[in-house]
């Protein structure tokens, strides 16, 4: 390649480096020194394309090469340009992308549908100094959840040491990341507070504030069903134990209150009660607790049944569900093909078209039963005015087996296909004497082992059971996907290194992928 020729394209690497200087200043990286450094490279290479074509200076006017200079300049300053405009509307429109496994920057439908329906605005206080090693993922949340309510969800944040009228105000504790969530003002002001700082947290911390009145769950007891006060042993593991204590502060974090009732003696359902829970009973029910049950749901009660695996309600409690359009089959459910490695362990994502299910059927959760119990639907001798829906089901892989053994298989004489494991019952009741509600609601679920801590985890069983219970109380906005347990895999950078991310990104890939196109488009230019 002639001198000439290597000489215009360092020209126009030096057209580049001092055309994009004010970009560097202004934009990427706002360094004097590294601008200065452009400055000087530039004027260098643009000395050298003037030291290499000094012949064709007096040939400008007449020569077609003459304008080589300035249509270079004109195509370094029009693509300069187009890049300052794509950049300017990337920063007005602020799309960003959320491209980690756990969607770690992506608010839940939950947070989404809370920040929705704040009918007042929330102050959100960080009390933690800047240099805490929390602040910045703590700002970057709080962003998040104002990005999306700019004017119901505001933040800020207080040096404890710096204003200890507000650290007695809202009684916090030195050396916590403590956030206080504050609505209304002066007397009227309500405040709650929260020192582990997730979505989850965060979440919960908006519903509790912001919750007009709480839920009563009451849980029936006397009959083997889950404690939830106290842990009990894992079945088949010797010595471990698990406990109801994961959903029970779900629960209370969405804004239910929980208490243990006994039916013994005909003692009816309270008046105050808004669902009424049936966990894993394992003994039979006698004739007086199911009249309670029965005249609590023609009232328009509501309720929900986890059924045990080895347990029976006895034929008085599977009376009262056969009317409200469910049945319960010996034996346990087991699916060939979908499973958790073995075949009692049924995985689902076979959903019915209920609000129940919906969320879950648009995220593909699958849902995993340990041990369920077949259920089936109904549709003689139903109580007036009931209809019913399976929500959950098997694959068609899936079989009732009566006699489980180490050796799964379906059997002559055992049920097979699709069968439900999760069903739905309404009934209305406007017209019913001492009403409660004018519309009872029946959840039945197949298996109450979802319910301890050791299944907990499992977002698509958790997020089946609170649906449950949102749905059954007549709460639509809790009926969603909640927060998932989500593990941060993220870098922490300083500010410098920011700086130094910024700048490689925005200054110097875009001028070198355009300096390196130029010297092509300059080398097949001068053949």
């Amino acid at each position: 390649m002639k001198a000439a020729n290597i000489g215009k394209i360092l020209g126009g690497f030096g057209l580049l480096l001092l055309f994009s200087s004010p970009f560097t200043l202004f934009f990427s990286s706002g360094s004097f020194a590294l601008v200065a450094t452009k400055v000087v490279a530039g004027l260098v290479l643009v000395g050298l394309y003037f030291a290499t074509n000094f012949k064709q200076f007096g040939q400008f006017a007449s020569r077609r090469s003459s304008f080589f200079f300035g249509s270079t300049a004109l195509m370094v300053l029009l693509t300069l340009g187009a890049l300052l405009a794509i950049n300017y509307i990337a920063y007005k429109k602020n799309q960003r992308w959320d491209l980690t496994e756990k969607k770690i920057f992506t608010l839940s439908p939950q947070t989404l549908s809370t920040l929705k329906g704040l009918r007042e605005p929330v102050r959100a206080i960080g009390f933690i100094p800047t240099d805490h090693p929390a602040y910045e993922a703590l700002q970057a949340t709080f962003d998040r959840y104002h990005v999306e309510a700019p004017e119901r969800f505001e933040y800020s944040f207080k040096d404890p040491r710096r204003h200890p009228d507000l650290t007695e105000k809202y009684s916090l504790t030195e050396s916590q990341t403590t956030v206080v969530l504050t609505r209304g003002e002066g007397s009227s002001e309500t405040h709650t507070k929260l020192n582990i700082v997730s979505e989850q947290e965060l979440t919960n911390a908006l519903i509790k504030l912001t919750r007009v009145s709480e839920q009563k769950v009451y849980f029936v007891v006397g009959h083997g069903e889950w404690p939830l006060n106290q842990p009990m042993p894992m079945s088949g593991q010797r010595g471990r134990t698990t406990s109801l204590s994961e959903m029970k502060q779900q629960l209370t974090q969405e804004g239910y209150s929980t208490r243990e009732i006994n039916l013994a003696g005909g003692t009816t359902v309270p008046r105050d009660a808004s669902l009424v829970v049936i966990a894993g009973a394992k003994g039979r029910y006698s004739p007086s607790e199911v009249e309670s049950l029965r005249q609590y749901l023609a009232a328009g009660g509501r309720m929900i049944y986890f059924a045990e695996a080895y347990g029976e309600p006895g034929p008085e409690l599977s009376g009262l569900l056969a009317e409200y359009g469910v049945g319960i089959d010996p034996g346990v459910v087991a699916d060939a093909q979908f499973n958790g490695g073995s075949p009692y362990v049924v995985l689902s994502l076979f959903y019915g078209r209920h609000e129940i299910s919906q969320p879950l059927s648009q995220r593909q959760l699958n849902i995993e039963f340990p041990t369920a119990r077949a259920l089936n639907v109904r549709t003689l001798g139903l109580a007036e005015g009931v209809k019913v829906v399976a929500v959950v089901s098997t694959s068609p892989f899936g079989w009732v087996e009566l006699t489980p053994d180490d050796k799964p298989a379906a059997g002559e004489g055992e049920r097979t296909g699709q069968i439900p494991l999760v069903t739905a019952s309404t009934r209305n009741t406007s017209g019913a004497q001492d009403k409660r509600f004018d519309e009872a609601r029946l959840v039945v679920v197949g298996d109450s082992e979802l319910l301890m801590d050791s299944n907990w985890g499992h977002e698509g069983n958790r997020n089946l059971v609170m649906n449950a219970f949102g749905w059954a109380t007549t709460q639509e906005d809790k009926v969603t996907i909640r927060p998932p347990d989500r593990t941060a895999s993220t870098l922490q950078l300083d500010e410098d290194m920011l700086n130094r991310v910024r700048f490689v990104s925005t200054d110097v890939l875009p001028l070198s992928l355009l300096g390196v196109g130029m010297a092509i488009w300059l080398s097949r230019r001068n053949k």
